[in-house]
């Protein structure tokens, strides 16, 4: 190798740790070790991760990316930190030196990088997706070159306010895609003082995890529509408990006809039904006349009864 592996240890935190789960379809690398996040609430991620983390104070930006940068260097992880307001240079190496001993020898040895996010983002005011997600790709090249075993990267949306909002939310949901398989881990951070509702629900669809520190205590979000999603997962869950015990025909059916039986016992509408399963009415309906069929229901009604009799 070509560069002296830093030899900076994260003490675990496990006994202390609250854990946030992934989205299904980021994996580890066949054979590889996750990755320490340096993120207390997040804690292991795999290659591919792709984190959000909004924040209240500057100092909550500058703590959470000096302990996430502390823990890439530990893993022998090229690391690049494209910075924006409201933190400058001076910010970003004051944090980083309270929290890693070493840091100018990392400076020197080409470990890690500072950049300038509006260059890098915004090069001659221009939104270029192509550009940005081929220079991660180039870096992530360069880094693995010279027998790093990946690359971090971390950026703060500066962009929230502009009038680029729609362009880097296409350029976060392409991150996202580009990730799978890239032995990268990216951590995005936003402004919880600048951002709107529909802002957090934009972000939050093109992260694997997304949290929130405001003045040093982490938070998960709870907007209005968060909640509701929540009420119906709840009401779903409800559904499949009544499911899981037998009842007279429940061998008779497929997987997905006993998912799309639950969302007909609580009552949901087909056009309910599909947008809860990600399917399309039609496919609801289709899955409800087969069940109809095998349990011999005459209506949905007869359906809701035989299924509901069964178990009180």
């Amino acid at each position: 190798m070509s560069h002296t592996a830093p030899t900076a240890h994260i003490k675990g935190e496990a006994a202390e740790r609250r854990q946030v789960k992934l989205r299904s379809g980021t994996s580890a690398e066949i054979g590889q070790p996750l990755r320490q996040s340096g993120i207390r609430v997040v804690g292991e991620v795999p290659w591919g991760a792709h984190i959000c983390i909004f924040y209240e104070t500057k100092d909550d930006l500058l703590d959470t990316a000096a302990a996430y940068f502390k823990a890439g260097l530990a893993s022998d992880e090229f690391c690049v930190w494209a910075i924006s307001d409201p933190i400058t240079e001076a910010d970003a190496k004051g944090a980083l030196s309270r929290a890693i001993p070493d840091l100018k020898a990392d400076f020197a040895a080409g470990r890690i990088e500072i950049i300038q996010g509006t260059d890098w983002y915004l090069h001659g005011n221009e939104f270029d997706l192509q550009r940005i997600t081929g220079g991660w790709s180039e870096k992530l090249r360069g880094a693995l070159a010279k027998g790093f075993d990946g690359m971090r990267v971390s950026g703060n949306a500066f962009w929230i306010e502009s009038n680029h909002w729609q362009a880097f939310c296409e350029y976060e949901r392409e991150l996202d895609r580009s990730l799978v398989g890239q032995r990268m881990v990216v951590l995005c951070t936003y402004s919880l003082q600048v951002s709107r509702a529909v802002d957090l629900l934009d972000v939050a669809r093109a992260h694997n995890c997304c949290t929130a520190r405001r003045n040093g205590d982490w938070e998960f979000l709870a907007t209005p529509e968060l909640r509701q999603a929540k009420q119906e997962i709840g009401r779903l869950q409800d559904a499949l408990g009544v499911l899981s015990k037998p009842f007279s025909g429940h061998e008779l059916l497929t997987p997905r006809e006993r998912v799309a039986l639950a969302q007909i016992v609580r009552g949901a509408s087909s056009k309910e039904a599909a947008r809860m399963l990600g399917i399309s009415p039609r496919t609801v309906e289709f899955h409800r006349a087969n069940v109809m069929r095998k349990l011999g229901a005459r209506n949905t009604a007869d359906l809701v009864r035989r299924v509901l009799g069964a178990v009180e």
